[in-house]
């Protein structure tokens, strides 16, 4: 049985940085494409990075894109998310996703079958 669960969210000023971990129970994480999400209250789920088995070539949305990192580390089965000058607009839930089939990185949420529960970040202006 796969479980999921981040950790890492906190409460930070604008500039700001935090890192989310995402820790995978069960075998084989090594083989899964993983994947960070993000949701407000009442909005549409946002992809906002996702990586590969061997963690080559991860894809960011624009929004993010040089200010946040994903990284893998397989012998530790855990997922991570590093945070850089953090905005108000980053405020959300941070879902962490896990696909055990290919190895697409995609923010198409269908390619996921499990879903972490969620960490919050609070961005204060």
């Amino acid at each position: 049985q796969v479980q999921v669960q981040e950790s890492g969210g906190g409460f930070m000023q604008t500039g700001g940085s935090l890192k989310l971990s995402c820790l995978v129970s069960g075998p084989a994480f090594a083989d899964y494409a993983m994947g960070w999400f993000r949701q407000a209250p009442g909005t549409r789920r946002e992809g906002v990075a996702c990586i590969t088995r061997s963690g080559l070539n991860p894809f960011y949305a624009n929004s993010v894109k040089g200010r946040f990192t994903i990284s893998r580390d397989n012998a530790k089965n855990t997922l991570y998310l590093q945070m850089e000058s953090l905005k108000p607009d980053d405020t959300d839930m941070y879902v962490c996703a896990l696909a055990t089939q290919g190895d697409a990185c995609t923010f198409r949420e269908q390619h996921y079958d499990y879903w972490g529960q969620g960490t919050q970040v609070t961005v204060s202006s």
